[in-house]
Parts: C-alpha cells; sequence; structure tokens
C-alpha cells in the first residue's frame, strides 16, 4: 500500500521553533500553473531539501496590483497555460502527498468571492493549506472573510506597510491570525539590492505591538538581507529574485531554485 501523505506542521510551530533556534523561517513563492503540475511539485520538494520552512503558492490573477514586472510575468504564463483557483487546488492536493512544510495560499479577492470565500476555504483547508493571503483585501473589508477562514482552520493574514500609522498597527495586531505580513517598502514586488531604509523602525513598531510572528516580503532577494533580518523578523518570502533565478536557469530551474535555496538558508540562519 502507498505511504499515508505526511501531515502538515502549522505556522505556529514552525515559528516557535524558529525562534528558539534564533533562526529566521524561511519561506519561498511559487506561482501555481507557471510550470506543470509535476514539475512544480517536484520544485517545492526539492527547496524543502534545501532548506525552504514552508511557501506562499500564488493563485493567478489578471491583474495583480501588488506586482512588479517578473511576478506579472508569472501570472501572465500561469494564465496563459489554464490554471484557475481549481486548478491551484489540485496542485496543493499533489504538493501536500510529498511535503509537510506549512503552506499559505496567495491571490486576490476576486477569484475567491466568484468561486465562493467560504467554500474557497473550505476547498483550500481540505486540499492542505494552513493560511491565505489576500493582499487587495483591507481589513475593514475582511471582517466576514476571516470569519470564514476561521472555520475551516485557515488564519487570514493582515498587512502593515511603511505608510501604516501605529494606530492601524494596533488594530491589525487585533485582527492577526497566523503571522503579519510586513510590506517593506511602497511599491511593488521585485527584486533589489537593499533593504528599505525604513525598515527596522517598522518591524519595531509591529512587534511593539504584537506577539504575532512577523514575516517580511517585498524586495528580500540576498542572503545578506535574510541575516540582517534575524532577531528583527520572524521569517521572510522571497519571491521575485527566486523567479529570476529560475528563468535564467531554463531547463534547469529546480536545481538553480534548490541552489538559490541553499545559500538564503544560510543568511536565514546567519552564516551569510
Amino acid at each position: 500500500m502507498p505511504s499515508a501523505p505526511p501531515t502538515p506542521r502549522t505556522f505556529a510551530d514552525l515559528f516557535a521553533e524558529r525562534r528558539a533556534q534564533r533562526r529566521l523561517a524561511l519561506l519561498p513563492w511559487v506561482m501555481a500553473g507557471q510550470r506543470d503540475d509535476a514539475t512544480t511539485v517536484d520544485l517545492l520538494a526539492a527547496m524543502v531539501d534545501a532548506g525552504a520552512d514552508g511557501f506562499e503558492i500564488s493563485i493567478p490573477f489578471s491583474d495583480p496590483i501588488a506586482d512588479g514586472p517578473t511576478v506579472q510575468r508569472a501570472n501572465q504564463r500561469a494564465l496563459e497555460n489554464g490554471m484557475t483557483v481549481v486548478g491551484a487546488l489540485e496542485l496543493l492536493r499533489q504538493v501536500r502527498a510529498r511535503v509537510s512544510v506549512p503552506i499559505a495560499l496567495m491571490g486576490y479577492v476576486n477569484p475567491f468571492l466568484r468561486h465562493g470565500f467560504e467554500r474557497f476555504c473550505a476547498d483550500a483547508s481540505a486540499a492542505g493549506a494552513q493560511a491565505l493571503i489576500v493582499p487587495d483585501l483591507p481589513l475593514e473589508e475582511s471582517r466576514d472573510q476571516a470569519v470564514a477562514a476561521a472555520k475551516h482552520g485557515l488564519d487570514l493574514i493582515q498587512f502593515v506597510a511603511p505608510t501604516t500609522t501605529d494606530r492601524r498597527v494596533r488594530e491589525i495586531a487585533k485582527a492577526a491570525r497566523g503571522f503579519i505580513y510586513c510590506v517593506s517598502l511602497t511599491g511593488v514586488t521585485g527584486a533589489r539590492a537593499d533593504l528599505a531604509a525604513g525598515l527596522d523602525d517598522l518591524l519595531a513598531r509591529t512587534k511593539a505591538a504584537t506577539d504575532t510572528p512577523v514575516v517580511v516580503g517585498f524586495g528580500i532577494s540576498r542572503p545578506e538581507h535574510l541575516a540582517r533580518l534575524r532577531g528583527k523578523a520572524d521569517g521572510a518570502i522571497v519571491a521575485s529574485a527566486l523567479l529570476d533565478t529560475m528563468e535564467r536557469a531554463g531547463d534547469r530551474a529546480v536545481e538553480a531554485a534548490a541552489a538559490f535555496v541553499r545559500e538564503l538558508r544560510r543568511g536565514a540562519d546567519g552564516d551569510a
């Protein structure tokens, strides 16, 4: 008989473990449908072996307003390949047969509403997700969606950004579940040479308002970026720099991604 799929870890367990180890959780970003399902499953498994702690798996959308050119290209390629919400959930089921790390599904709100948000939450949970990241769903409009997500064991992730006031940080902290997504800069996604100048202040303000883990995204590109975030954040999401690495590698994208994650892991562990 085939072996049972591994039981997924939770984000809470992951962040508690990494805090105790004084290491940063490394969460690569992957676009569902950019490659065929079998290759994507192999990609995620290879990155876990290389040191990835979990993933943000994105569901493509035609108008990804938070994203820069690299991620926009990935969205377009996935849509041209026919990826849908239902297809992404099926991909997640296949991933769950191979890996047990926590996974957040990311997408823009319109496709989820069309699917039926509570139905989507039920389907996502059944497929093996632990959290939802919906960048165009602000706190004030997310109450019903947060209830639906919690009903099905999912954390609806809230965002803070450099423009977020202290008062709003406190409001977001009260509603936060799973982790808080800290947008590191004003602008769209994309690899950057340096971390944003005001990021330390934003992280300090957010940490002062909550014990909920804080994960940094947007512009995180190099091992030294992750090394600088140790002790200030709980995790980091790497998207565009990883996509750029795979695009340059062509047919050896899986191997290149694993090698890049090994480099990032050194930074997350303080060895960069």
